[in-house]
């Protein structure tokens, strides 16, 4: 069975695609990446191949459909939140994705791909999948119009499972060569690890729903199991303030630091996110299992055991 993760080499990515090799030895699986944004370290153990081309290049969209794909994860993205290139960020997420459809399309693939909470913007929360779609920025907007394209398309081609899945907060590892857009856990670790003081826009009582990448890899493979199609959240359902982050991070690490707080200066921040997670049950049968008590350790213990943090420019 022919498999492809297409941005696979990063962040979601390569924890995707390492799970299904480990879990499912017998699939041919295939890594689409332009190595943009990836970094090729997350693919050192991938042992199957790797397509060197963007999603926005035909002459790789032609590849695509040579391969007689059996499923699509499709993971690429333009995942800077900051890039107001209006034209660029639509062309890349939304554009790309109507190709990725055809692609699923003719082979009968089904296509799991990435949407975001970013297109729930500032309402209020819980956010709940048909509701409060008011994204405040670009990458917000490109994913809703991708989520609106993949709607139009399940209607008319009801026989391909199509599953949009609405990545909240995700920290875990191998998101280090993300730069300014790694989580805030790893940018916070990194500070205290460093013995600076860890930064936060005042006062530290923004919050969000923090998703361990462990459980967005499961959320993934659930939805491709399920043989159903529709758009879901994936998160915990339950928001945490970064001054909860910020004491777990430093009990990990023991060590007390205060924290340094300071303007916020993007009118378009989210400061509240929190999951309604009633569509993620009924269509995937899935339920997170990793909450930040937990996940957060796990993941600074993995920060001080394979990453250069000393390199890491926060």
């Amino acid at each position: 069975m022919k498999v492809l993760v297409t941005g696979g080499a990063g962040f979601i990515g390569s924890n995707l695609i390492l799970e299904l090799q480990r879990r499912f030895p017998d699939w041919e699986l295939f890594v689409l990446d332009d190595f943009s944004s990836g970094n090729f370290k997350n693919l050192i153990d991938f042992e199957g191949e790797v397509i060197t081309g963007s999603i926005t290049e035909p002459e790789t969209i032609e590849k695509l459909r040579k391969l007689g794909l059996k499923a699509i994860f499709h993971q690429a993205a333009n995942v800077n939140t900051t890039d107001t290139n209006q034209r660029r960020m639509m062309e890349v997420n939304c554009e790309a994705f109507k190709e990725i459809l055809k692609v699923g399309r003719e082979a009968g693939a089904p296509v799991i791909y990435a949407s975001s909470a970013a297109v729930y913007g500032n309402t209020s929360p819980p956010m709940k999948v048909d509701q409060g779609l008011k994204p405040e920025n670009v990458y917000g907007y490109s994913k809703l119009a991708m989520d609106r394209v993949a709607l139009k398309f399940m209607r008319e081609n009801p026989q391909i499972p199509v599953v949009g899945l609405r990545y909240f907060n995700v920290y875990g590892p191998r998101e280090e060569h993300k730069g300014k857009m790694a989580s805030m856990v790893l940018q916070l670790t990194v500070q205290i690890l460093k013995g600076k003081r860890p930064r936060l826009f005042k006062w530290g009582e923004q919050k969000r729903d923090f998703v361990y990448v462990e459980d967005c890899v499961e959320a993934n493979i659930k939805a491709f199991e399920s043989g159903k199609s529709g758009i879901v959240n994936v998160g915990t359902g339950k928001a945490r303030s970064f001054n909860e982050v910020v004491k777990i991070i430093k009990e990990t690490l023991e060590t007390d630091v205060e924290t340094d707080y300071f303007d916020n200066p993007y009118d378009f921040y989210q400061n509240y996110t929190e999951a309604d997670l009633i569509e993620t049950k009924e269509i995937l049968n899935w339920v997170p299992k990793t909450q930040i008590e937990e996940g957060i350790p796990k993941y600074v213990k993995w920060i001080k055991e394979n990453v250069n943090w000393e390199k890491l420019p926060y």
